[in-house]
């Protein structure tokens, strides 16, 4: 019907901004930084009113154990860092390498991504193409710079070379806590690898990381892969082995935890979410039955009725 759907154009800070602030918005479904949700969420005059399914920020690891089918884990890295040049909240935006085979895991890492073609859009085959947003190749050339005045090295032919608004996808290594990129969402051509030995590093980093969108565990150690994954079953939304984080497919839920989302977003639980239920209730006695049963025989209640089963 007229008004389901509406369509209001402009600039989101504009339009969303005061659409929150007239306090008519009563679910509010959002894909963004956990910083911008928050600032619009201010905005509404009843905040116990507004209902909300946020996607936000994430700083999804892939972590790389010693016994490990290893081109698998960098077919689906590679896939997972950089399709879409990296521009989804579920890639993979930093990766930890056992340090007894993180040599071979990057030698097989450039090896693939040489394969990928960069071009435009509409060109068949492109897997690397330019960048839509203003000013971000300046922001992960920042990243790159900040990341070398570290000790990290672009260990990739070209990584880092740009043109107008095409990156190209840039491997760091070794990668550090004082490096922006080791914190920081990239979201971008920027591979950002860690080099580890104890486990405890990587377990430590998903604790304190204020992020809990997904991870990727690589390996075929059942003992190792079962201890990490009850490390992580409370910090994380989604733990995939020895594949990438994706969205998808909707029959599973898509959420987070910390700053990486609020509630689930699904078909089956986006409806919940968007939805009040609403019981009525009566005691259990012989004319209360009959009051029903009348409501339902004459269809005098469009609410109470036997047509729809769910």
């Amino acid at each position: 019907p007229a008004g389901v759907i509406n369509v209001i154009y402009g600039s989101g800070r504009e339009t969303v901004s005061a659409l929150m602030a007239s306090g008519k918005i009563d679910i509010f479904a959002f894909i963004g930084t956990n910083k911008a949700a928050s600032d619009l969420k201010k905005l509404h005059p009843r905040p116990h009113r507004l209902r909300a399914a946020l996607g936000l920020d994430a700083k999804n690891p892939g972590i790389v154990l010693p016994q490990v089918d290893l081109d698998n884990a960098v077919s689906e890295a590679v896939t997972g860092a950089l399709s879409f040049n990296g521009q989804r909240c579920t890639a993979l935006k930093i990766l930890f390498v056992h340090e007894d085979v993180v040599d071979s895991f990057i030698q097989k890492f450039n090896a693939k991504l040489a394969t990928l073609k960069p071009g435009m859009p509409w060109e068949d085959g492109v897997a690397l193409t330019p960048l839509p947003e203003a000013g971000k190749v300046d922001y992960l050339n920042a990243l790159v710079a900040d990341a070398a005045q570290h000790g990290a090295r672009v260990m990739n032919a070209n990584g880092g070379v740009s043109r107008g608004t095409f990156f190209y996808p840039a491997v760091l290594y070794p990668v550090n806590p004082q490096m922006r990129v080791y914190h920081e969402e990239q979201f971008g051509p920027v591979v950002p690898i860690v080099p580890y030995r104890d486990l405890e590093t990587v377990i430590n980093y998903v604790l304190d990381s204020d992020f809990g969108q997904q991870l990727s565990l690589f390996g075929t150690d059942p003992a190792e892969i079962g201890r990490l994954v009850d490390a992580f079953a409370n910090q994380v939304g989604r733990i995939n082995i020895n594949a990438q984080c994706q969205r998808g497919p909707d029959a599973f839920p898509f959420n987070g935890r910390k700053n990486s989302a609020e509630g689930t977003l699904s078909v089956h639980d986006a409806l919940r979410v968007f939805s009040i239920r609403t019981l009525v209730a009566t005691k259990f006695q012989d004319n209360n039955k009959a009051l029903l049963s009348e409501i339902l025989r004459n269809r005098d209640s469009n609410f109470l009725t036997t047509d729809y089963i769910f």
